[in-house]
């Protein structure tokens, strides 16, 4: 376990040293600059900006600062938010983000193992047929779209829940279900094939033969077994939760990191850009290892370190 945790531990730092770099370079070598407007600058205020922020400094400078700020933690200034550095803006940021996430998490993850259980049991009958119509829905459908259509649905038109803004928890409803949906549907659908499979083990046939309850059953053979994809699903299931809220949060007003970020890209403010997908990365990155650590604790007949199953 050590062993495999080290080795992925470098793998991790090379990684977002690769992210690191690709950032940089993509946002020199973009149009404009982050000064750039709809009224332009005199040349001397242009240049005591680049001056001021470092960026009259050859390229490999500027590169080899940023190397060294990223070791200290400090993603710099914004350059469009006054007196405001990118650590400020992630820390005011992310705490909401953080909380639309695992909202958006525990509903996709509680709703989608439900409807994925209940398909299995009852197979080729109305209540599979009608879970899966939801999960085909959920897939077919993107977030900012089933944004729209809720806001439309459930704020406008029956008046259960605000519109937009994050103020209470009947804000937060909304923003999770559409963040939700999407990974709903691909757990559900995990889920009943899943179920499907190890119902038709042998094992359990034998369990059924020897008079063990349904419920029994289900919980302690069937359940635990049929749910690992879903464990290995939840390191991508992150990394869609987080890219996507970034939609999300500007539809229903979050004032999230997300928003952030957006807003950074129209004003080409590159530090906030660079600080936000570097923060991101180590986030995605540290994520799918605590996913691969937890389904060898899940499955002990899964050998970290490089051994094969069963072994």
């Amino acid at each position: 376990m050590v062993k495999y945790i080290s080795k992925r531990l470098l793998y991790i730092l090379l990684s977002l040293y690769l992210i690191i770099t690709a950032t940089f370079f993509l946002m020199r070598i973009a149009p404009g600059n982050p000064f750039t407007g709809e009224k332009q600058l005199p040349p001397e205020i242009q240049a005591s900006l680049n001056a001021h922020y470092g960026l009259d400094q050859p390229w490999y400078v500027q590169y080899g600062d940023y190397l060294v700020k990223i070791v200290q933690w400090d993603f710099g200034p914004s350059f469009k938010y006054k007196a405001r550095t990118v650590n400020e803006l992630i820390n005011d940021g992310f705490p909401v983000s953080l909380a639309l996430g695992v909202e958006a998490i525990i509903l996709a993850v509680a709703v989608g193992i439900l409807l994925g259980v209940i398909a299995a049991l009852k197979h080729n009958k109305w209540q599979d047929y009608t879970a899966m119509i939801i999960a085909v829905l959920g897939i077919s459908v993107p977030s900012f779209i089933m944004a729209t259509i809720l806001q439309y649905f459930l704020a406008i038109k029956l008046g259960l829940f605000p519109v937009a803004r994050w103020e209470s928890f009947s804000y937060t409803v909304l923003p999770a279900l559409a963040l939700g949906s999407t990974p709903m549907a691909f757990i559900a659908r995990l889920t009943r094939s899943s179920m499907l499979e190890v119902l038709s083990n042998d094992y359990i046939k034998t369990a059924k033969a020897k008079g063990l309850s349904r419920g029994a059953m289900i919980i302690k053979h069937t359940l635990r077994n049929a749910l690992m994809p879903v464990v290995s699903y939840m390191g991508p299931l992150s990394a869609g939760i987080i890219t996507g809220s970034f939609v999300i949060e500007k539809i229903f007003g979050i004032p999230g990191l997300g928003s952030h970020f957006v807003l950074s890209i129209a004003n080409r403010d590159y530090t906030v850009i660079m600080g936000v997908t570097v923060f991101y990365s180590i986030i995605l990155l540290f994520s799918i290892l605590l996913v691969d650590i937890a389904y060898g604790l899940i499955d002990p007949r899964i050998k970290l370190a490089g051994g094969k199953k069963g072994e």
